[in-house]
């Protein structure tokens, strides 16, 4: 599925700043609902070293706090950053907490749904759930369980 607009959705980075898709830049981005408290949390460890990997040939990792799965990222923006720094050496682009289901859910999130997993489900299922928007606006969904290093980039 191509969504040429995708990268012209606004959000908050975990600082405030408003961004985009767009400016952050990248041909390729890899965009993941994270929580802190969650089984699936060591994933930041694969996002972080995937990033590092891939960045110099256009990868942008991006990390989309979310308290809507157990509530297992109830932090503060600044805890999050920090558990995140401290804990993973995360680099990439974190921002701000958003809702990825239901009726709050960020716009973006409203996009990326369009393409189902791979049960024809539009909602997200868990932390961790994955999206790959190629440079032309094409977009592929994986998993909370497909591991970072298993993704196709």
């Amino acid at each position: 599925m191509v969504m040429g607009e995708l990268f012209d959705i606004e959000f908050k980075t975990i600082t405030g700043e408003t961004t985009s898709l767009k400016q952050l830049g990248g041909t390729e981005v890899l965009i993941v609902n994270v929580a802190s408290a969650c089984g699936f949390t060591p994933q930041y460890e694969g996002m972080q070293a995937l990033y590092e990997s891939k960045k110099d040939d256009g990868l942008v990792v991006i990390g989309f706090p979310c308290n809507q799965f157990g509530a297992q990222e109830p932090g503060t923006h600044e805890e999050i950053q920090t558990f995140c720094e401290s804990q993973f050496g995360v680099t990439f682009p974190m921002m701000a907490k958003i809702d990825v289901n239901g009726e709050n859910r960020h716009p973006l999130y409203v996009e990326l749904c369009k393409v189902p997993d791979e049960n024809g489900v539009a909602d997200i299922k868990w932390n961790f759930g994955k999206f790959i928007v190629r440079e032309n606006g094409s977009v592929e969904r994986f998993s909370h369980r497909v591991a970072p290093a298993d993704l196709p980039l």
